[in-house]
C-alpha cells in the first residue's frame, strides 16, 4: 500500500514537473514569436541590437552599466530609447496583398535593414516569478523595408518567413523605417565635452592667430583655481565667477554633425594642415584628456567660383575631436561663450558685451 502511494506521489510530481517544463518552453518560445510578431514587450531585458543594411553599414548597439554604446562609441541615449520604444509599440497592421507580394519581396532584397535583437532570458522561468539560469539569447531577427505608399507604415519581414507585413505604431502618423538605420554615425552621441565642474583638473585654451591670448586654468583645491598666461608662464589674479562659469560650460558641449565618413581623406588632411583657430584641452581628475581643434570653414557665396574665393562661414567651424580621429561641424553659437581670451578672466577686467547691429528692412 505504501509502495503504491509512493508511486502515485512520484507520478504526480513528475507530471507536475513535465507540465512546468512544457509551459516554460512555450513561454520562452513566445520570445521568438511568430511571423507576425515583431515587438518586444520586455525592452529592459534587451542587451544588444545589431543592424546591417545593403550599403555595408553595420551598427552594434550594446547596453552598458552607464548607458548604450554603438560600435564601442558612446551612443545617443535618446535615439536608442526611441528605438526601444518602437520595438515595444510596433503592431502589424495587415499582411502585404497577394498582388504586391513579389514586388515587396524584391524591394526588400535590395534595400532592407536586418535587425537582430538579443535579450537576457532564463532557461527556467516559473510564472515570471522564479527565474533560473540567465543567459543572453537572440530572440528576434527581422528585416525592415521602405515606407508604404501612404507613408503610414513600413514593410517588415521575419527571418525564415516569406510573408511580409505592413507594420506601424498605433496612433502614430508616419513610418518607422528610419528609426532602424544601420549607419553608425546616426547612433553616435554628439558630445565632445561632458565633465562636471568638480571633475575638471585643468583646462587649456589656445588661439592660433595670437598666442599671447592663450591660458590655462588649474584646479588647485576645492573651489580654488589658478590662471596662467601661457605666453610668459605668468600666474594672474583671476575672476572666480567667470572661471567657474567657463568650467561649468563643459558639462555638455556637442557637435552638430559628424563629417568623418562624408569627407575625402585628402580634404581632411587639407583641413588639418591649415592654421587652426582654437585648441581646447581638458584634463579630468582621472587623468583623461579630451581635446578639440577648430578650423575655419569656407562656404561658396556665389555659384561656380574657385574655392580660393569662398568666404568664411560665420555660423560654423570644422573641428577635430576624439584624438583627432573625427572631423565634426560645430557652431559658433555654442562655442563662442567659451572662446574668450586670458584677459577676460583676469580679476578687475569689466565684462564686455558685444552688441550686434541688425538692419531693419521695411
Amino acid at each position: 500500500m505504501k509502495k503504491n502511494k509512493l508511486t502515485l506521489f512520484l507520478t504526480i510530481v513528475l507530471i507536475a514537473i513535465a507540465g512546468l517544463l512544457i509551459w516554460n518552453n512555450r513561454y520562452l518560445s513566445t520570445l521568438k514569436g511568430t511571423a507576425t510578431d515583431f515587438s518586444v514587450w520586455d525592452t529592459a531585458s534587451v542587451t544588444k541590437i545589431f543592424l546591417a543594411d545593403r550599403l555595408n553599414h553595420e551598427s552594434l548597439l550594446e547596453r552598458q552599466p552607464d548607458g548604450w554604446t554603438v560600435n564601442e562609441y558612446k551612443a545617443h541615449d535618446v535615439k536608442v530609447n526611441q528605438l526601444l520604444s518602437t520595438i515595444y509599440k510596433i503592431h502589424v497592421r495587415m499582411p502585404v496583398s497577394v498582388a504586391s507580394h513579389d514586388n515587396i519581396i524584391k524591394q526588400m532584397a535590395v534595400s532592407s535593414t536586418k535587425v537582430e535583437i538579443y535579450q537576457m532570458v532564463h532557461r527556467i522561468n516559473l510564472f515570471n516569478k522564479v527565474k533560473w539560469f540567465p543567459h543572453e539569447k537572440r530572440t528576434r531577427v527581422f528585416y525592415v523595408g521602405d515606407a508604404t505608399m501612404d507613408s503610414h507604415g513600413s514593410f517588415m519581414l521575419k527571418e525564415g518567413s516569406d510573408q511580409p507585413f505592413i507594420v506601424n505604431i498605433p496612433g502614430f502618423r508616419g513610418y518607422i523605417s528610419t528609426r532602424f538605420t544601420a549607419n553608425p554615425d546616426e547612433w553616435r552621441d554628439h558630445v565632445i565635452f561632458q565633465e562636471s565642474l568638480a571633475d575638471i583638473q585643468s583646462l587649456t585654451l589656445e588661439f592660433g592667430d595670437d598666442p599671447t591670448r592663450d591660458f590655462r586654468i588649474d584646479n588647485v583645491g576645492k573651489h580654488q583655481y589658478k590662471l596662467t598666461r601661457i605666453a610668459d608662464n605668468k600666474d594672474l589674479p583671476l575672476d572666480t565667477l567667470k572661471v567657474i562659469n567657463l568650467l561649468s560650460s563643459f558639462s555638455d558641449l556637442r557637435y552638430e554633425e559628424l563629417l568623418s565618413n562624408k569627407t575625402a581623406p585628402e580634404r581632411m588632411d587639407s583641413i588639418r594642415q591649415s592654421p587652426f583657430l582654437h585648441r581646447i584641452t581638458l584634463v579630468n581628475k582621472d587623468g583623461e584628456t579630451f581635446s578639440l581643434k577648430a578650423y575655419k570653414k569656407k562656404i561658396q557665396s556665389v555659384f561656380d567660383i574657385p574655392e580660393a574665393e569662398w568666404i568664411d562661414d560665420e555660423d560654423r567651424m570644422y573641428a577635430f575631436v576624439n584624438d583627432d580621429r573625427d572631423l565634426v561641424l560645430i557652431q559658433y553659437y555654442i562655442f563662442d561663450k567659451i572662446l574668450k581670451d586670458v584677459n577676460y578672466y583676469v580679476a578687475g577686467n569689466p565684462i564686455q558685451y558685444q552688441i550686434e547691429h541688425y538692419q531693419v528692412v521695411e
